[in-house]
């Protein structure tokens, strides 16, 4: 039997959890550079079809793991706690080289420190925001993580001053996203004129965001639309599902079929290029927003019951991350209540046409690109390879 201190013998795979849309698309770039150092490499658990198109073995979908708020998770935990004590059996009963949670930080890192208390190293990549809101799980994390990769640069020095082994590798979208992109190709791409305004309007990528989030933000356009007549607004479903609800909310908030509103299956990025602004809901989404050097309008909307436990948790007076890596508001938000649509209008039309604020944020935004733009998947692969052995 092995004592306490050492490691179980290492298994022959990388055991990994990813949850929803957004970590099942930045675990496939890392395990496409992992292929190219470790071409038999073994990878299996919990993936999207990203992570499957490099030859991953999905077990359970990473949609199974797409929920947010505390009401959301306590309706469906008594299944993620069914899937979460099934993997790791599963894995228990052939340790892999490393388990390797990618965001869900919820479900990943309760199943890590079990793994780990079994002697199987373990990392995790992308950081929850302990430096936004509950700070105090990073002695669980501590606990639960041997390498925390991260993706902001000011992120490293926190996890070392906490004695948990830290790398910062950039952030895959840095990487993903053309410093520039031409707008009026992507204005073709969609069949709109080149001359047009066009707003990009992302409401969540997960079911639950789309539905508290789309009727404001349809309300929304609809007011802008009151406002400039001649501007099109483009509306990028996720999924097939957030499609079909999102068509219902269309025609709930009796836009007509003369509105000039394209609901799109994906092409979030397409929409972003060909965007003169973007209505986007706090989370992932705002970070590509500025990656694609656009003037934006940040709002949320959530359960009220998980709102209210949420809300004393936070630390930082803002929530998306263009501004938490500014450390200012650089770009407006407009957070539960105050997501009224006539400000949220009046607001991100005011950006879209004043240029001196397009400037002021395209020059602030190339800054943050440039920074986070790294090679991200290329020095997360390394970092994994080294875990393994």
């Amino acid at each position: 039997m092995a004592k306490a201190n050492q490691r179980r013998p290492q298994g022959q795979g990388l055991a990994m959890v990813a949850g929803e849309v957004s970590g099942d698309m930045l675990a496939s770039s890392v395990l496409k550079e992992l292929r190219q150092l470790e071409p038999e490499l073994a990878t299996y658990g919990i993936g999207g079809e990203h992570m499957r198109g490099t030859g991953f073995d999905a077990w359970w979908d990473s949609k199974t793991l797409a929920v947010r708020g505390f009401v959301e998770v306590l309706s469906v935990y008594p299944k993620l706690a069914g899937i979460r004590r099934d993997f790791a059996k599963r894995v228990l009963a052939d340790p892999p080289k490393l388990f390797m949670g990618v965001d869900a930080p919820d479900f990943n890192l309760d199943l890590a420190r079990r793994l780990k208390a079994q002697k199987i190293r373990t990392a995790h990549f992308i950081s929850p925001s302990i430096w936004a809101w509950r700070g105090g799980r990073i002695d669980r994390i501590r606990d639960s993580v041997d390498h925390m990769l991260v993706v902001f640069p000011f992120e490293e020095q926190i996890y070392r001053k906490a004695k948990i082994a830290a790398t910062f590798v950039g952030h895959p979208l840095a990487d993903e996203i053309p410093l520039t992109v031409s707008k009026a190709d992507a204005k073709e791409k969609l069949g709109i004129p080149k001359s047009t305004r066009v707003v990009a309007v992302l409401p969540g990528s997960r079911l639950s965001e789309a539905q508290h989030n789309g009727p404001r933000f349809l309300k929304t356009i609809a007011q802008i639309a009151s406002f400039r007549d001649d501007w099109v607004f483009v509306l990028p479903a996720a999924t097939p599902e957030i499609k079909a609800m999102l068509q219902k909310q269309v025609r709930l908030a009796k836009l007509g079929s003369q509105f000039p509103l394209k609901i799109t299956d994906g092409k979030s990025h397409r929409a972003l290029a060909a965007a003169d602004g973007v209505l986007v809901a706090s989370g992932t989404a705002t970070l590509e927003t500025a990656l694609f050097k656009k003037p934006m309008v940040i709002s949320y909307h959530m359960n009220p019951i998980s709102y209210r436990i949420m809300k004393p948790m936070a630390y930082l007076p803002y929530v998306g991350l263009p501004n938490i890596l500014s450390g200012a508001f650089v770009v407006p938000e407009f957070i539960q209540s105050a997501a009224d649509p006539k400000a949220m209008a009046v607001a991100l039309i005011r950006q879209i046409e004043n240029d001196e604020d397009v400037d002021r944020l395209e020059k602030r935004f190339t800054e943050m690109h440039l920074e986070l733009r790294q090679g991200c998947a290329q020095k997360a692969s390394q970092v994994i390879r080294e875990l393994m052995y």
